[in-house]
């Protein structure tokens, strides 16, 4: 049957005024799903590796045939790469990270404080040329970097740990925010959805 589309943890309008319903409802139901058909589409030819998780599959490139990787490459990491930056927001959220907390922790160290961090982000999503992604990952040393992809391109493949992700391909604000990427990145920044950056970076860790 192939992979399966999650629905958004949360309303269309629950993130407004900083993400408003129309923008969540085109950019999941369309920009997001058509990911996933292109994804499913190009393993046609390779039905076993559909018992992977997708994640695994952006892991290790290699594993897929020559003849679709671009393909699952493109569309397998718009497919994760969107999974991850929906959970990675939510209703009334932003702030900081859990006072204590191991990633709190690594944030202070990493970078001395959360608005140096904060400042760090949003110039690596904001600078990044044409369309892509910010990043919070965790290196093969166990290390907090802050790095940005182009495309779909996903850290997976790069053998990092993603924690955190803005998406600033146009179709992700446009509707609003027209050309103005920075006001949506300052907007984002107050649906960070900390609790969840710092599960996942126990997990990682």
């Amino acid at each position: 049957m192939g992979y399966q589309l999650p629905p958004l943890p949360y309303p269309y309008d629950a993130l407004e005024p900083h993400l408003d319903a129309r923008t969540l409802e085109v950019h999941h139901d369309k920009h997001h799903a058509t990911y996933l058909a292109n994804l499913n589409k190009a393993l046609e030819p390779a039905p076993d590796l559909l018992t992977l998780p997708p994640e695994e599959l952006l892991k290790d490139l290699s594993v897929v045939p020559e003849s679709i990787r671009t393909a699952v490459r493109n569309n397998g990491g718009g497919f994760v790469n969107h999974n991850f930056y929906w959970e990675g927001m939510a209703p009334r959220a932003g702030g900081e990270p859990p006072a204590g907390s191991p990633l709190a922790l690594a944030l202070q160290e990493a970078f001395g404080d959360l608005s140096v961090f904060k400042e760090k982000f949003s110039a690596a999503a904001v600078g990044r040329f044409g369309s892509g992604w910010g990043w919070l990952s965790v290196d093969k040393q166990g290390r907090l970097m802050i790095h940005s992809t182009a495309n779909q391109d996903s850290p997976l493949s790069e053998g990092l740990i993603p924690l955190l992700t803005c998406d600033v391909w146009e179709h992700a604000y446009y509707l609003n925010y027209q050309n103005r990427r920075a006001d949506y990145v300052a907007a984002w920044w107050n649906l960070v959805n900390w609790k969840k950056v710092a599960e996942r970076y126990t997990e990682a860790c």
